[in-house]
């Protein structure tokens, strides 16, 4: 018995669902167009529904709404007509997702929902079927051939589902304005939500903690606060408070390098007077970045009136995620 051809048929799979995505492009018009205008327009929220696998993809398209600034959730048809339809106000619109136009469980809403005035919106093959005819708009999400070589099991229709819905969700979000600050407030948990919300005054070290020296200390006194505070540094400044400049480890061996004698110099005599800062209402992710590419450990972070209000470690922002 000759070995099956795995790689022939998953290449097949992929080439039908491909060209099913692809036929999508020619069905972007005036009904997608309306589609949106209804979501933007509505007061409430888009109510996600379809049967059996639609079903499955009806889940994510709601998830992927809500969490790009257009609230949503999925409710089950079957579930609909034992109580659940009173999840559904007036003022919501519901996306409802049928290939063929026909599944009995959508079906058997479609009455009460013209009747409550709802609008609906459907995700079809067939906008001559009953749920395309009653719907306001039809998007068209037909396929020549499922990939499944029985044409079957739902697999290329499935995927052009989840592509329009996700076209759908993409173009109300960029009609919204909606911005990459607005989609953490959606995602605070993880990985993203710290790499989009933290900002550096999260993080950073402020008050006493932050080491201090004025530009006339000895630099054998400079490295003892370096050494107590553990940063690897210490800003320098004059009485009133203001800073003149940073002295860092880097600059203890570039000085020792250049035969400077450390135990009569002064700190002023060697700091850095340009060292890099950032306001603290930065993201934790832009610190990070622009450490990464000067290729420093430690930033200062100022106020909006310029004052010196805390210092940043990279590890601070390693710590909290931030990668």
């Amino acid at each position: 018995m000759a070995a099956f051809d795995y790689v022939s048929s998953a290449l097949r799979t992929i080439r039908l669902e491909a060209e099913a995505v692809t036929a999508l492009s020619a069905r972007i018009d005036g009904q997608f167009t309306a589609a949106c205008e209804l979501i933007l327009n509505c007061a409430g929220r888009v109510i996600v529904t379809g049967m059996g696998k639609s079903g499955h993809i009806g889940k994510k398209i709601a998830a992927t709404l809500a969490s790009t600034g257009t609230p949503a959730f999925f409710v089950h048809p079957g579930e609909a007509s034992h109580g659940d339809l009173g999840m559904i106000t007036k003022n919501d619109i519901v996306l409802a997702i049928s290939y063929s136009g026909t599944s009995s469980e959508i079906v058997t809403l479609l009455p009460l929902l013209k009747r409550a005035g709802i609008k609906i919106i459907s995700m079809s093959a067939n906008a001559q079927s009953t749920l395309g005819e009653i719907a306001e708009v039809n998007l068209d999400i037909s396929v020549v051939f499922e990939a499944c070589p029985l044409d079957l099991a739902p697999t290329s229709s499935t995927t052009a589902t989840l592509v329009m819905g996700d076209a759908l969700a993409i173009a109300l979000l960029e009609a919204r304005g909606f911005t990459a600050e607005d989609f953490a407030f959606s995602h605070p948990g993880g990985a993203l939500g710290r790499k989009l919300l933290l900002r550096v005054a999260d993080v950073m070290h402020s008050g006493d903690d932050i080491p201090r020296v004025a530009p006339d200390t000895p630099m054998l006194d400079a490295l003892m606060v370096m050494s107590e505070k553990g940063f690897g540094m210490t800003t320098v400044m004059d009485h009133g408070g203001n800073l003149l400049g940073i002295f860092t480890d880097g600059d203890l061996r570039r000085s020792i390098d250049k035969g400077v004698d450390i135990r009569t110099a002064k700190v002023g005599e060697l700091m850095n007077t340009q060292p890099k800062m950032l306001r603290e209402n930065t993201l934790a992710a832009e610190a990070l970045a622009l450490m990464e590419q000067a290729k420093i450990n430690v930033l200062l972070i100022t106020n909006e009136q310029k004052a010196l209000v805390g210092v940043v470690k990279i590890n601070d922002l390693l710590r909290a995620g931030i990668i």
